[in-house]
């Protein structure tokens, strides 16, 4: 089925989304038309790319240079025991194969550096941050905003998240170094593996993750753009914040544009 069509088993398979107002069949066949850099197939990942295959966006590019590990298996749903020492990219395009057999899975079972990440993303029209560390968001977001691509970032640990838009199509949107200065923001140690994580909150984290995209995607705005909804699962409350960009910051500053644009 090519991406611009819909045929009757498609058109059953997505009824109950192609129902939505703003999405319909318009929305759908873009979403059958896209391409999506998940980045970690882990915790959160696991729920962002069942639910995006499970939608029927065209292609998922799914990169994790891990191994799936016993410990992985209380929350990183998207894998099995049969599947422990695999790595963690190949054996999710397995279960999402088997989930939605029309999506196309490009498996990069590598971890990202700078190079790739900036040949990744300017291949996909949305990007899924799903690591667990500063390093490796601080260089998505660096790559999102030279590429001009929407960014959907989130973090869980113990029985807090949070998620959070950066879309540099938007000239008066933040990024994630707005939030996080790179200068002061090494990573702590701070990990699901020394403090723990519940099973559900990476699913809720994931699932808002996929939620956004996939608005995104068929041509709805995000709710949470330039936003960062804050979870905390142990109490049940929700707040939002309002996310203002940073004239000062490194990536996406007008200083620091100034200064590109003075030494090109």
């Amino acid at each position: 089925m090519a991406p611009s069509e819909l045929e009757d088993q498609a058109l059953l398979r997505y009824s109950r989304q192609i129902l939505l107002p703003g999405i319909d069949v318009a929305g759908q066949q873009r979403l059958l038309a896209s391409r999506v850099l998940i980045l970690g197939l882990g915790g959160l990942g696991s729920p962002v790319a069942q639910y995006l295959a499970a939608a029927g966006v065209g292609e998922l590019w799914l990169a994790d240079g891990d191994s799936v590990d016993w410990s992985n298996l209380q929350r990183q749903i998207v894998h099995d025991e049969a599947h422990v020492g695999m790595n963690k990219a190949e054996s999710a395009a397995v279960r999402l194969y088997a989930l939605n057999s029309s999506v196309h899975v490009q498996v990069l079972p590598i971890h990202a550096d700078a190079s790739r990440l900036a040949e990744w993303v300017k291949g996909v029209d949305l990007v899924l941050d799903c690591t667990d560390n500063f390093t490796a968001r601080f260089a998505i977001n660096a790559a999102c905003r030279v590429a001009g691509k929407p960014l959907i970032s989130a973090a869980a640990i113990r029985f807090e998240g949070q998620i959070y838009t950066f879309d540099p199509r938007d000239p008066e949107c933040p990024c994630y170094a707005c939030l996080y200065p790179p200068a002061s923001s090494e990573d702590s140690g701070d990990t699901c593996s020394r403090s723990g994580v519940l099973g559900p909150m990476v699913g809720i984290l994931g699932s808002l993750q996929a939620l956004e995209a996939l608005k995104l995607l068929a041509g709805l705005p995000s709710a949470l753009s330039g936003q960062m909804l804050l979870v905390d699962g142990l109490h049940q409350d929700w707040r939002r914040l309002r996310l203002p960009r940073d004239p000062d910051c490194a990536v996406c500053g007008e200083r620091h544009a100034q200064q590109g644009a003075q030494s090109s």
